[in-house]
């Protein structure tokens, strides 16, 4: 469902994006006036990505040097290199777009959204919670998704007492789900004989 939206996102991007610049170079512009607008904002853009880039690469190796993880940094380095090549094609609404990515006040709240509705959720779905803190503490957690009493099938503490599972006590369960193992203590002088 996902890919078709994106599907359409990447056709109608560059379908506005002509649209625009049709209208810009039949009612604003001239022909000419349009494209020099167009490869200006494009070398504008590049010049901005590559300073906000240093400037990142800098952040990133301060965070790195003081021990600290650079999050935040790394998802600015990945806006930038989206807004690089927003930059780098042709037209004004992919422009807009591309400086939108690369100016500081407008790439943050971005980036927070982005860490916010797309990282943590991803992370936290391939690392069972540990992205949100939202980890088994103890016992088990129940293989149909429910956990301990509340049953929402998020994490939690569950514990070794009986439990109703099942519309059943844990307590009165049969013999079938428990496993009785005796251990048998081998000293090493018997092994060798």
């Amino acid at each position: 469902m996902r890919v078709r939206y994106l599907l359409v996102a990447l056709l109608a991007i560059p379908l506005a994006d002509a649209a625009f610049l049709l209208w810009v170079a039949t009612n604003l512009l001239t022909a000419v006036q349009t494209v020099a607008l167009v490869v200006l904002t494009g070398l504008l853009g590049m010049l901005l990505v590559r300073a906000e880039g240093r400037h990142t690469l800098r952040a990133i190796q301060r965070k790195l040097a003081t021990g600290e993880a650079p999050t935040g940094e790394v998802l600015d380095g990945g806006l930038l290199i989206a807004a690089g090549a927003f930059l780098l094609t042709p037209g004004l609404v992919t422009d807009t777009i591309g400086f939108l990515l690369a100016i500081p006040p407008t790439r943050y709240p971005i980036r927070e959204l982005l860490r916010r509705y797309v990282v943590v959720p991803y992370v936290d779905a391939r690392m069972d919670g540990f992205a949100t803190g939202a980890v088994w503490t103890e016992g088990f957690p129940n293989p149909e998704g429910t956990a301990g009493s509340d049953g929402n099938g998020t994490a939690g503490s569950v514990g070794f007492g009986p439990t109703e599972t099942d519309g059943r006590d844990a307590s009165a369960a049969g013999d079938e789900d428990v496993v009785d193992v005796d251990f048998e203590e081998v000293d090493d002088d018997d092994e060798r004989r």
